[in-house]
């Protein structure tokens, strides 16, 4: 008995020796590819996060009914922040943890995503195109880090000195979010201003979850600010605006990407007509949309019974960008094989008009392009085509 004990012991030990080598890639089944996405659905971004959350079970649906990647259905799970980047953290833990998802899609947030990172990154989780446009979505370099979104510094430090130079104003300032993204758009006048050779004449912030402006607007105007770059999102760009038309104050208004969406019309009003916006995605208006979106933009009405949105288009290209990744990276999908698929993806200009994007071993954003639009008579129109 011994001979046929001494002969498999080796095997026994080489067999559980391999068994940390053979385990299952966390979030990913024969069947199931487990995503995990952090939206507000409940705080001031809450109708960002529903159509975000819109989007991507749209494309999923698609992929699923088409038969997965390599076999496997694209699951969603979803959970709330409130726009409270503790509560990110919270949410992240459970998805991580108790989920046990494989990559983080399409979080919303800066201060958010950078609160939920560490959590993820300790399980080996990806980060996945989140819905911030702040540097340290790619910056500093790590290998769980991919953005898609041309960084609020870049629009700002880009589209400033060319539409001062437009409307020729001398005296230019900020009013800022006082958290990471309002101190990026702010970053982002600063390098632009440097490079007009100009200074800043004033700025001023506000706490996130703000909604009364009219000291900030007292001090811009008592300054003669000829141009304003507002580092805010949906409330607080419609709150100071609509204060500064309501005292005559009327300075050109310049925000980033995060103020780039129809919510700024529709609840702001006439007020609003005039605003710049740097973008790249843009707003799906039904009528005014080639075929290929009307048909993609019917199909979003009839599932979700409202009319798609720039964050719709988001959510729809996040979930569209990962399938990509996922099955270049072939049916063994790991952490590991999607990272390099990922190092290798060239993504080409979309039905909704998004630049072209690239990645590799060492770039994690996938283009720096933007351009700019402004609201006139209600509606989102490209004034600036791509600028780098």
């Amino acid at each position: 008995m011994r001979k046929p004990v001494q002969f498999l012991l080796p095997l026994i030990l080489g067999a559980l020796t391999a068994a940390p080598a053979l385990a299952q890639q966390r979030g990913v089944s024969k069947t199931e590819i487990v995503v995990g996405s952090i939206q507000d659905f409940s705080g001031p971004l809450a109708g960002y996060g529903k159509q975000a959350r819109n989007g991507m079970l749209l494309r999923a649906e698609e992929l699923n009914e088409q038969g997965g990647v390599h076999g496997r259905r694209i699951v969603l799970r979803f959970e709330d922040s409130g726009y409270d980047p503790k509560r990110a953290v919270l949410a992240a833990q459970k998805l991580v943890n108790q989920d046990k998802i494989f990559i983080m899609a399409g979080h919303v947030g800066t201060a958010h995503n950078l609160a939920a990172m560490p959590v993820q990154f300790e399980r080996n989780v990806i980060n996945f195109w989140p819905l911030t446009a702040a540097r340290e979505m790619y910056e500093p370099f790590h290998k769980l880090k991919y953005s898609f979104a041309v960084p609020y510094y870049e629009q700002i430090r880009v589209m400033l000195p060319l539409l001062a130079k437009e409307k020729g104003a001398k005296k230019i300032c900020v009013h800022y979010q006082d958290d990471d993204f309002g101190m990026e758009v702010l970053k982002g006048a600063e390098a632009g201003l440097k490079a007009m050779g100009a200074e800043l004449t004033e700025k001023t912030s506000f706490k996130r979850g703000a909604t009364e402006f009219s000291s900030q607007v007292a001090k811009l105007k008592a300054a003669g600010c000829e141009l304003v770059v507002l580092g805010t999102i949906v409330r607080e760009t419609i709150g100071t605006i609509g204060e500064s038309r309501k005292t005559g104050f009327n300075p050109t208004f310049l925000g980033s990407s995060a103020a780039y969406t129809d919510l700024i019309h529709r609840l702001g009003g006439k007020a609003m007509d005039g605003f710049y916006a740097a973008m790249a995605t843009q707003h799906p208006y039904l009528d005014e949309a080639s075929q290929p979106l009307r048909f993609w933009a019917t199909k979003y009405k009839t599932k979700f019974n409202e009319d798609p949105t720039v964050f719709s288009a988001y959510g729809y290209m996040i979930i569209d960008g990962l399938i990509r990744a996922a099955q270049k990276a072939g049916p063994t999908l790991t952490t590991d094989s999607f990272i390099k698929a990922m190092d290798t993806m060239t993504f080409p200009a979309d039905l909704f008009g998004s630049a072209p994007a690239s990645y590799s071993p060492t770039k994690r954003l996938g283009s720096e392009a933007s351009r700019l639009s402004q609201i006139q008579d209600g509606r989102w129109k490209v004034v600036m085509d791509y600028v780098k």
